[in-house]
């Protein structure tokens, strides 16, 4: 180790902190409510009533304005904008305090909506699960165990015509439903979260959308993995002020896993395309919709896929390239036969790099019984953390530890509850989905012709 080199760990202190700390302190607080991009509490009641309306209105402003040309913005610009549209929320989140909770019907009662959709609402400050939608007897018992006072129905039409009972619909059922489900309840009268991939393809989500228009009710998507650690922390250095990476040139992103053994039942194996099946559609909706976040809509989509286990009908390793232009290139791997799976992300710049191991732990800790608010939610230990190798002001950083953004799956749901009840943006545009899924598309497409697909 050179004199100029620096080990351990390295905090990044975005404007975000910067922020909390000029918080007036001679206001006292009423309550404390989680700032919805933060993972820390912030002190409400420090914005006069009328401010705050000013603050709803700018978040509302900034996030189309973000949402149409701020992946085109500087750095510094994006950060500073990022930093409102978390106080503006965070303010709005404040004044809907003491609203009674919003009424939840989740259809479906299988992994999403048991392991997923249901403890996030009901560790909602503001919302209740008051329904589920299953016909399986076994989900329906373990639905009255998880809630025992909540109302079952056997099925949809039963849930549309009490559907002035309830405050949102979330479609948790397999992908070949979510279009239909969804427009019905959109005409039902009900906001509608739903599952990725909204639809399995763009003129199905455009359907939706539509309904949504007509309806004039809220449509948006479970992009869960936007509140992952690892990607939150990616966001964060990117925004940050000290340019740790310079420009950036590639974007590495994986879902890697071992698993001989297909299980051909389900319809995640099956190849009829209404189902979407396949990982592609599955786990490439979520790293195809965090490099679109991040660097905005790609100019050229090249893929690569293969049917590797005896028997299978649908995509079990899958390569993406995405070109931005911006430069940067983005790889993206999935796969169900990767014993040794490489690392969780990877981001290069002229200046250093960041690499993450390992996954997120909030799927893990749903499944074990784990819930927001407890003790470590979406936090790892410090020997999982990412490295940083980079230099600032000549003084070389090798191979750094970066405290991770815990995990925040639960924001969610905050940032809707502040949509449905003040008219503010949904936590996913659906149009954002339906970018996602035109790059499915041309990755198709590209796998179909062994070519390169230019959008």
């Amino acid at each position: 180790m050179t004199e100029n080199e620096t080990p351990g760990r390295v905090k990044i202190k975005n404007e975000a902190e910067e922020e909390r700390g000029r918080i007036p302190e001679d206001r006292a607080p009423v309550s404390v409510l989680p700032l919805p991009d933060s993972g820390s509490p912030i002190v409400p009641g420090t914005v006069p009533i009328a401010a705050r309306r000013d603050l709803l209105r700018l978040h509302k402003e900034l996030w189309y304005t973000t949402r149409e040309d701020g992946r085109g913005m500087g750095l510094c610009e994006k950060a500073r904008k990022n930093t409102l549209l978390r106080y503006s929320m965070s303010f709005a989140n404040e004044n809907l305090a003491n609203e009674k909770p919003l009424r939840v019907a989740i259809v479906g009662y299988g992994l999403a909506g048991a392991v997923f959709h249901a403890p996030l609402i009901e560790n909602t400050p503001g919302m209740a699960v008051t329904a589920i939608v299953t016909s399986d007897p076994g989900r329906r018992i373990q639905a009255l165990r998880d809630f025992p006072r909540v109302t079952l129905y056997a099925s949809v039409e039963e849930l549309w015509r009490d559907a002035a009972r309830y405050d949102l619909a979330v479609i948790a059922t397999p992908n070949r439903s979510h279009v239909p489900l969804g427009i019905a309840a959109l005409y039902a009268g009900l906001p509608v979260v739903i599952d990725k991939p909204m639809a399995p393809s763009v003129a199905e989500a455009q359907k939706l959308i539509e309904a949504s228009q007509k309806a004039g009710k809220v449509l948006t998507v479970f992009q869960n993995r936007r509140w992952d650690n690892d990607f939150r922390t990616i966001r964060s250095l990117l925004d940050a002020d000290l340019d740790l990476l310079g420009q950036v040139t590639h974007f590495e992103s994986r879902f890697e896993r071992y698993r001989p053994n297909p299980r051909y039942e389900t319809w995640r194996e099956q190849s009829d395309p209404e189902e979407a099946g396949g990982l592609l559609y599955d786990l490439g909706s979520h790293l195809i919709d965090q490099a679109l976040v991040l660097f905005g809509q790609p100019t050229r989509v090249y893929a690569e896929s293969e049917r590797r286990r005896p028997g299978v009908q649908v995509d079990d390793d899958t390569f993406v390239s995405l070109r931005f232009p911006s430069g940067v290139y983005a790889h993206l791997w999935m796969s169900s036969v990767a014993r040794i799976p490489g690392p969780r992300m990877r981001i290069s710049g002229l200046r250093g790099t960041y690499e993450k191991w390992g996954l997120d732990p909030q799927e893990d800790d749903l499944r074990d019984g784990k819930r927001p608010g407890s003790p470590e939610w979406g936090q790892e230990p410090r020997e999982k953390w990412g490295h940083l190798s980079t230099d600032i002001s000549g003084i070389c950083i090798n191979d750094g530890l970066i405290e991770m953004l815990p995990g925040a799956y639960e924001q969610f749901y905050i940032f809707l509850r502040v949509a449905l009840l003040m008219g503010g943006p949904p936590p996913v545009d659906p149009l954002e989905a339906i970018e996602t899924l035109r790059v499915i598309e041309a990755a198709q497409e590209s796998i179909r012709s062994g070519q390169a697909i230019r959008l």
